[in-house]
Order: structure tokens, then sequence, then C-alpha cells
């Protein structure tokens, strides 16, 4: 079988305008318009870039925190809207792929959301993060083994996940048995905890994502925010919250399927877009020494049992106790609908 011809991708390292959803779309669709305009068939971004990650949460006691939830959840996208609907416009304007990241308000709840928008401007993929981290779980819900999701397009077979998942052996497995070619990685700032927390810092984060790219054999493309000096000055009031979250903490990094960084970083306080080609031959030759999900592995020894059914919060039954076929509107957590290609 002949060669795929290599694809020029793009990785975000930025700050969105935080918790400011429609300022962020319109910066947001200025990447994409950036980074089409330089060739790239493909741009990534952050974890949860709509509208902002919520560090407030890390800052102090819960109580805390939720002084800023009213305005997080306002700022929350909702599937179908009119700020969803621009951005599968500005990827069907600009003919690229989108993995954008988002904190998605479903009915009264929010989660983790990432989407992959095709150059038509549909989704390919509308996951959520399986299981927040930590302070996480004070803001967000969880999703389901159906967001585990490789699909096939015209550049690869594209993938993402976010933060530590990256960190959880099985999902990262479930994700390299799809065959993944193209892996989105979508972090926050890793500025958080600069000095307190090497777990959580920039080192680890490239090692992660290296580590991911060598096991699967693909490339990664992990986006990171930035935080800014308005961010801090907003949330961090006193000088122990200060320490908390410096300025800066961009790492923004394309792997190859070797691990090897592929563009020269963007300095940490600064924003940017890094592009690098994907050279399906490379992802071949790497597979050809070891395939962990393929020829590398020992079903008779060790296998993944992988749930992918939606975990419905209600289902109905009928007069007899039967479950229904089909679940009404309005009922469970996948309430949303989804929005076809020609409502764009």
């Amino acid at each position: 079988m002949r060669e795929k011809p290599k694809v020029k991708v793009a990785c975000v390292q930025a700050a969105p305008v935080y918790f400011d959803l429609d300022r962020t779309i319109k910066k947001s669709i200025a990447l994409i318009e950036d980074a089409a305009g330089n060739g790239a068939r493909l741009i990534a971004f952050p974890e949860v870039w709509l509208p902002g990650y919520p560090f407030f949460f890390w800052l102090g006691a819960p109580i805390e925190g939720l002084a800023h939830m009213p305005g997080y959840r306002d700022n929350a996208l909702v599937i179908g809207s009119e700020q969803d609907l621009a951005l599968r416009r500005a990827a069907a304007d600009n003919g690229i792929f989108v993995c954008m990241g988002y904190s998605e308000l479903s009915g009264s709840s929010l989660y983790m959301g990432q989407m992959l928008l095709s150059p038509e401007g549909v989704p390919l993929v509308q996951r959520r993060k399986l299981k927040p981290t930590l302070a996480e779980r004070c803001v967000f819900g969880e999703g389901d083994g159906s967001h585990l999701q490789v699909v096939e397009t015209s550049i690869g077979r594209v993938g993402a996940l976010n933060c530590w998942e990256h960190l959880q052996p099985l999902l990262k497995y479930a994700m390299y048995a799809q065959n993944e070619e193209i892996h989105v990685a979508a972090w926050p700032s890793l500025s958080l905890y600069k000095g307190k927390s090497y777990a959580l810092g920039p080192e680890m984060t490239w090692a992660t994502s290296q580590v991911y790219a060598l096991e699967g054999q693909c490339y990664v493309l992990a986006a990171t925010q930035v935080a800014t000096p308005e961010l801090v000055a907003r949330l961090c009031d006193t000088p122990l919250r200060q320490g908390l979250l410096p300025v800066g903490g961009g790492c923004s990094m394309i792997f190859g399927p070797d691990g090897a960084p592929l563009c020269q970083p963007i300095p940490e306080d600064r924003e940017g877009i890094l592009y690098a080609d994907v050279d399906f031959a490379a992802i071949g030759l790497a597979k050809t020494a070891a395939d962990p999900a393929g020829h590398y592995a020992r079903p008779d020894v060790a296998r993944l049992l992988l749930n992918t059914a939606p975990a419905k919060r209600v289902v109905p039954m009928d007069a007899f106790g039967q479950t229904a076929l089909a679940i009404p509107p309005g009922i469970g957590h996948d309430a949303a609908s989804t929005v076809g290609a020609e409502e764009i």
C-alpha cells in the first residue's frame, strides 16, 4: 500500500481571553485562520481553551472557588449554540481540521470537552474527559468509555485526550489499539504550583507527551495555555495565591513517533503556533520496531477489557420492566443535540 503524503499540523500555545467565551471564540477563529494560511491541515487547542482553565479551584478552599462559578458557567460552551456554530463555520471557511478544548455546559453540569471538526465543519468527535483531576472534580463531571475515540480522516487516524488522561495506562492503550496516527494532547498552563509540584510542571508534561508518542508510534500535538499577568492579577489577590500561579506555563510541542521534538519551543510566557510535518512513513518504521497493540502485544498474557457503551443517567423502561430502546429527548447526560453540517 502506498504511503500517504506528508501533512502539516499546527499546535497552539496561547492564552484564551480568560472566562470570556465570545472573545475567546474570536481569538480562536483568528488562530484557525492563521494556521490554515500557513498550510496546516489540523490545528490543536489546549484543554478547556473555551473559556479558559478554572485555576481558581486550585488556589484556596473549594468554597472560595465557588465565587467564580456563576461567571464560569455562563461562559461555558453549549453544543449547538451560536458560538459552537461559529467554530464550525471557521473550520469550514478555512478548510482545516480543528481539535478544540472547551468547558461544556450540558443540562446543568459542566464537562471537560474536546471536539474534532472536519474541514467541512462537521463534528467527528465530541468527547469528555473520563476522570477530572483532583480540584477539577469540584467543577466537572465525567465522560465514559464511548469518549475514547480515534477516527479515520483524510489526514490519518486522529484522536485526543485531556491532560492527566495521559497518565492512565489503560486509557492510552485503548487509544493505541485504534491505530492512532495523530494525537492531540490538551493541557492547561503548566505554571500552576511551579516549584511546589514537579508532577504538574512542564518537564513532566513534556515527558508524558513524549512517552505517548513513543508508546503509540504516533505524532503528538501537546497544546498548552499561558497564564497571563491579567489572569494572575484577577485570581491571585494574596501573596500566597501569587506564589501558586505565576505568569507563563506555556510548553507546547509536537513530537514524532520516535518521541523526538519536531520544532523549536516558544518561551513559556509567549503566545504562538508551532508547526510540523506528519510523515506517515516514520509511523510505519516505528511500528516495525514496536506496536504494543499489534505484533508487540501478548494478548495471551494481558488484555484490556473496554466498556464503550455510553453511560446514560436515565434508562426508561416500559410497563413490563423492559428497557426502552429509544431515549426521549432531554433525558440523560447526552441530551444536547448534535448539529449537522447543513446547519452550519
